[in-house]
């Protein structure tokens, strides 16, 4: 008889739990995102903060050195007039 309430009491805990489990995944499939929402909703807002976030200085730097030289390369291979 002691173990009675044990039991009833464990299985009540896990129907407990399926339950609310359903109810959470039944909320998560509202949104279209099924159970990726946390992920989701982390992956668009790190995403956001790194457009926010601007170039930075050293790499405009060095893509405008890239560039001269890719114009500097293009004009010295550039057929010149008379040859």
């Amino acid at each position: 008889m002691g173990k009675f309430p044990t039991v009833q009491t464990g299985m009540m805990k896990d129907k407990l739990v399926t339950q609310q489990r359903m109810r959470t995944q039944a909320g998560r499939a509202d949104d279209g995102l099924g159970p990726n929402t946390d992920i989701g909703a982390r992956l668009r807002a790190l995403y956001g903060a790194v457009q926010d976030e601007g170039v930075p200085d050293q790499l405009l730097d060095l893509l405008e050195k890239l560039d001269n030289a890719e114009q500097q390369q293009k004009s010295k291979n550039a057929p010149r007039d008379g040859e």
